[in-house]
């Protein structure tokens, strides 16, 4: 939780927040990943100063339980004083114990946030889905809360000045827009309307730029004319080389030698970011086999 110091900008996670996406669909399958078309609404984890702070902790978390379709785990929520925003102790269940930074004792409104994070720490683990080393799972942990419809609430809990700061979860603000993004591109929706933070709108703005990207790229038909232009130079080198040393640098797809004198194409998919390879002739329909999503490509 950064408070007060300075918050890392754009996407330097970006690498790990697309293996995370991918996870989640390969875990979960397509048709789980759809029944949280709809995200928590505010109306739900909206929290007054006046609420008692216990009672409406454990409705917010209640809340968030439910969300996430847990029945039979109960969140038992304190306060201390400690360094990190939030903390989960990760059991069989049902009881699950949360301790919450005693700064959330005044700041009432980023409590959804917080346990959104954390909540989810308890979904992953009953998933049995992790990834090795500490900052790599939580950054799974904050992509799938956002992904699967809460992660909001940790968009909108970043808040910076002149004079202060403050930012929930390890991705970086726009990081959190990207994916709030490819989620919002996913179901149709505009999670903008939500939010409270004057900032979050701007990370959420560039995030759904580079998300919108995703979408750009060849060999897909929806690329820009330098990328094409690109493509059909790599295309025409790698059918020279017999897709011999055909994956250029810092290009989105790899050439490869299919059946004898067919060339296919490798990317990722826009929207689960798993490897698609189709074959290099003209117009063609792919559809991944992972989110289901049909793309038409250029190859």
């Amino acid at each position: 939780m950064a408070n007060g110091g300075p918050v890392e900008h754009g996407f330097p996670h970006l690498e790990t927040v697309r293996e995370a996406v991918t996870a989640l669909y390969r875990r979960l399958s397509y048709d789980t990943v759809r029944t949280f078309s709809a995200s928590v609404a505010p109306v739900d984890v909206a929290f007054c100063d006046t609420d008692d702070l216990y009672l409406g902790t454990q409705r917010v978390a209640r809340e968030l339980v439910r969300h996430y379709r847990l029945p039979d785990a109960r969140m038992i929520v304190s306060f201390r004083e400690m360094t990190h925003a939030a903390n989960v102790e990760l059991t069989a269940g049902p009881e699950y114990f949360v301790e919450l930074n005693d700064r959330f004792r005044t700041h009432r409104r980023d409590i959804g946030a917080a346990l959104a994070h954390e909540v989810m720490h308890v979904y992953l683990h009953r998933l049995d889905l992790a990834f090795p080393g500490t900052r790599a799972n939580e950054i799974l942990t904050d992509t799938a809360t956002t992904y699967l419809g809460a992660g909001w609430l940790l968009l909108d809990a970043y808040r910076e000045d002149a004079a202060s700061s403050q930012k929930l979860g390890y991705l970086t603000p726009e990081e959190f827009g990207y994916v709030l993004a490819k989620r919002a591109l996913l179901f149709g929706e505009d999670p903008s309307v939500w939010f409270t933070s004057p900032q979050a709108y701007t990370a959420y703005g560039r995030g759904l730029a580079r998300a919108r990207r995703d979408g750009q790229q060849p060999p897909l038909t929806a690329a820009g004319w330098a990328g094409r232009r690109r493509y059909a130079r790599d295309r025409r080198h790698a059918q020279d080389a017999g897709a011999r040393g055909a994956a250029a640098d810092g290009v989105p797809y790899a050439f490869t030698a299919g059946a004898p004198g067919q060339l296919r194409v490798a990317f990722d998919c826009p929207t689960c970011h798993q490897r698609i390879g189709v074959p290099v002739r003209g117009r063609v329909r792919a559809r991944c086999g992972l989110c289901r999503t049909v793309l038409e490509c250029d190859t």
